[in-house]
């Protein structure tokens, strides 16, 4: 992508944080981080024109991804998570941002997780729905997929206390429209 958006259009998203003994930041980049401290992934999924977003058995609203497990590249986390997490098969995955942590725990999360700098990348990408939400039981428990407009998707984020994932959905979506404007045959030519 020639130009991403800038931060500051999306100001709680991109605000530094403290959780318990994690510090972290949204980053808005053009490129993965380094691999080998990718620790998590998470996809703003597209279902034709609507973004599909997963409810928890809490009752929240969230999106799709989750930790990696040992020697399992992003690409097979993210396939294997929207399966589970939506019923869904990626058909394409374009990273626009990560989550840059900082852990002042004395052990990683799990022992084969990059520590105590690791990432969450995040991608947009399209999807399909295949079935049901497998809901394996070490797992969350989705309790519903919705496939929503974008403004939809970030009015029940807002509405469950996830303003930053919100913004996150919202910059999906102009990351890939600009990216169709781009495909599109120019009528000037």
């Amino acid at each position: 992508m020639d130009h991403l958006p800038s931060a500051q259009h999306f100001p709680t998203l991109c605000q530094a944080a403290i959780q318990g003994n994690i510090r972290h930041q949204f980053e808005i980049r053009e490129s993965p981080p380094p691999v080998d401290l990718i620790s998590n992934v998470n996809l703003v999924p597209f279902a034709d024109d609507r973004m599909l977003m997963i409810r928890l058995q809490d009752g929240q609203w969230d999106i799709p991804g989750g930790t990696l497990e040992p020697r399992e590249s992003y690409l097979d986390t993210i396939c294997r998570e929207l399966l589970e997490e939506a019923g869904a098969r990626l058909l394409t995955f374009e990273p626009f941002g990560a989550w840059r942590y900082f852990s002042f725990a004395p052990e990683p999360y799990r022992p084969h997780l990059p520590h105590p700098e690791f990432y969450r990348v995040v991608g947009w990408g399209e999807v399909v729905i295949v079935g049901q939400p497998q809901n394996p039981p070490d797992g969350e428990q989705i309790i519903d997929v919705a496939c929503v407009p974008v403004e939809e998707a970030s009015q029940r984020f807002l509405a469950v206390g996830r303003p930053d994932l919100a913004e996150l959905y919202r910059l999906a979506a102009a990351i890939r429209q600009a990216r169709l404007d781009q495909k599109r045959p120019s009528l000037n030519a």
